[in-house]
């Protein structure tokens, strides 16, 4: 009896993760379709979709888990490297297009990463 409504919870967990999951992969979709420059794409791109890969494979590896009892290191060195490098990937992306010149869309917000560039070359070049 126990078993059976551990069953149901685990299955509706399941469901949970792969909905979720799908709804940030499709959001950050249609995020780098509708946003306007770089930047937020690159916010929409890289956030949304590793919370959503995540979500996915979390699913994944419960239903293989539920299911089959199965533990798969795969799909957990897949969830840990996709939670490490996709951050990390958008962040030096968004880095190089500062560093090319490419500016925000919205004109009204202070760079304080130009800021703190020029703070260090007048205190390293003075």
């Amino acid at each position: 009896m126990i078993e059976t409504w551990i069953n149901i919870i685990l299955n509706i967990l399941i469901v949970l993760l792969l909905l979720s999951g799908t709804f940030f992969i499709l959001s950050g979709s249609i995020g780098v379709i509708r946003f306007p420059d770089v930047y937020t794409r690159l916010h929409a791109a890289t956030k949304a979709s590793t919370l959503g890969i995540a979500g996915v494979l979390i699913g994944a590896f419960l239903f293989l888990y539920v299911t089959h009892s199965i533990i798969s290191g795969k799909l957990l060195l897949a969830i840990v490297f996709t939670l490490l490098t996709a951050p990390v990937s958008g962040h030096m992306i968004s880095r190089a297009a500062h560093k090319n010149g490419v500016k925000p869309v919205t004109n009204h917000r202070s760079d304080a990463y130009e800021d703190a560039i020029q703070l260090y070359k007048k205190n390293n070049f003075e």
